[in-house]
Protein backbone atom coordinates (compact mmCIF):
# COMPACT_ATOMS: atom_id res chain seq x y z
CA UNK A 1 0.00 0.00 0.00
CA UNK A 2 1.25 3.24 -0.70
CA UNK A 3 0.38 6.59 1.15
CA UNK A 4 0.36 9.80 -0.19
CA UNK A 5 1.83 13.25 1.44
CA UNK A 6 -1.88 13.89 2.23
CA UNK A 7 -2.07 10.85 4.31
CA UNK A 8 0.88 12.11 6.28
CA UNK A 9 -0.17 15.78 6.82
CA UNK A 10 -3.20 13.98 8.59
CA UNK A 11 -0.94 12.93 11.45
CA UNK A 12 -0.52 15.00 14.51
CA UNK A 13 3.06 14.00 15.71
CA UNK A 14 4.32 16.06 18.52
CA UNK A 15 7.71 16.23 20.74
CA UNK A 16 6.65 15.45 24.58
CA UNK A 17 8.67 14.33 27.75
CA UNK A 18 7.72 11.29 29.63
CA UNK A 19 6.14 12.46 33.33
CA UNK A 20 6.24 8.95 34.80
CA UNK A 21 6.38 5.32 33.52
CA UNK A 22 5.34 1.86 35.63
CA UNK A 23 4.58 -1.56 34.49
CA UNK A 24 1.88 -2.07 33.03
CA UNK A 25 0.67 -5.22 35.22
CA UNK A 26 -2.07 -6.31 33.26
CA UNK A 27 -0.36 -6.50 29.94
CA UNK A 28 -0.44 -10.10 28.06
CA UNK A 29 3.34 -8.80 27.34
CA UNK A 30 5.70 -6.81 29.38
CA UNK A 31 4.76 -3.34 28.89
CA UNK A 32 5.00 0.38 30.21
CA UNK A 33 1.76 3.06 31.01
CA UNK A 34 3.32 6.21 30.97
CA UNK A 35 2.43 10.12 31.63
CA UNK A 36 3.57 12.64 28.81
CA UNK A 37 3.30 15.83 28.51
CA UNK A 38 3.09 17.22 25.14
CA UNK A 39 2.77 21.07 26.24
CA UNK A 40 -0.01 23.83 26.82
CA UNK A 41 -1.68 23.17 23.87
CA UNK A 42 -2.59 19.07 23.93
CA UNK A 43 -2.07 18.31 27.84
CA UNK A 44 -0.56 15.63 29.46
CA UNK A 45 -1.80 12.38 27.69
CA UNK A 46 -1.10 8.86 28.90
CA UNK A 47 0.28 5.80 26.57
CA UNK A 48 1.32 2.15 26.94
CA UNK A 49 4.15 0.88 25.43
CA UNK A 50 6.05 -2.26 25.30
CA UNK A 51 9.36 -0.84 25.69
CA UNK A 52 10.56 -3.15 28.33
CA UNK A 53 13.22 -4.51 26.45
CA UNK A 54 15.87 -1.61 25.93
CA UNK A 55 14.41 0.86 29.36
CA UNK A 56 13.59 0.48 32.56
CA UNK A 57 11.16 2.62 33.83
CA UNK A 58 13.16 5.34 35.28
CA UNK A 59 15.20 5.34 32.10
CA UNK A 60 12.00 6.43 30.47
CA UNK A 61 11.22 9.57 32.90
CA UNK A 62 11.86 12.63 31.76
CA UNK A 63 13.22 11.38 28.34
CA UNK A 64 11.64 13.86 24.95
CA UNK A 65 9.42 11.24 22.43
CA UNK A 66 7.93 11.38 19.40
CA UNK A 67 4.06 10.23 20.01
CA UNK A 68 0.73 10.67 17.58
CA UNK A 69 -1.61 12.75 19.37
CA UNK A 70 -4.52 12.70 16.92
CA UNK A 71 -5.71 8.97 16.75
CA UNK A 72 -8.55 7.83 19.00
CA UNK A 73 -7.83 6.29 22.87
CA UNK A 74 -7.40 2.99 22.76
CA UNK A 75 -8.24 0.40 25.53
CA UNK A 76 -4.99 -1.35 25.79
CA UNK A 77 -4.88 -4.06 29.00
CA UNK A 78 -6.74 -2.36 30.96
CA UNK A 79 -5.26 1.47 30.31
CA UNK A 80 -6.83 4.35 27.92
CA UNK A 81 -3.76 4.73 25.76
CA UNK A 82 -4.11 7.87 24.25
CA UNK A 83 -1.12 8.28 22.15
CA UNK A 84 0.68 6.03 20.40
CA UNK A 85 4.57 6.55 21.15
CA UNK A 86 6.74 6.13 17.72
CA UNK A 87 9.56 3.75 18.07
CA UNK A 88 11.90 0.98 16.23
CA UNK A 89 11.22 -2.51 16.34
CA UNK A 90 14.82 -4.13 16.68
CA UNK A 91 15.70 -7.65 17.46
CA UNK A 92 16.90 -6.22 20.62
CA UNK A 93 13.28 -4.77 21.59
CA UNK A 94 11.60 -1.10 20.79
CA UNK A 95 13.79 1.65 20.65
CA UNK A 96 12.16 4.84 21.18
CA UNK A 97 12.42 7.41 18.08
CA UNK A 98 13.80 11.05 19.60
CA UNK A 99 14.57 14.12 18.10
CA UNK A 100 18.73 14.56 18.04
CA UNK A 101 18.70 18.13 19.51
CA UNK A 102 16.86 19.78 22.34
CA UNK A 103 13.02 20.29 21.31
CA UNK A 104 10.08 22.33 22.73
CA UNK A 105 7.03 20.21 23.97
CA UNK A 106 4.48 20.05 22.11
CA UNK A 107 6.56 20.72 18.72
CA UNK A 108 5.23 19.47 15.52
CA UNK A 109 7.13 16.92 13.41
CA UNK A 110 6.69 17.74 9.91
Amino acid sequence: MTATFDDFTKLDIRAGVVKSARENSKARKPAYIMNIDFGPEIGEKISSGQFTDCYTAEELEGKTVLGVVNFPPKKIAGCLSEVLILGVYTKHGVVLLQPERDVEKGDKVG
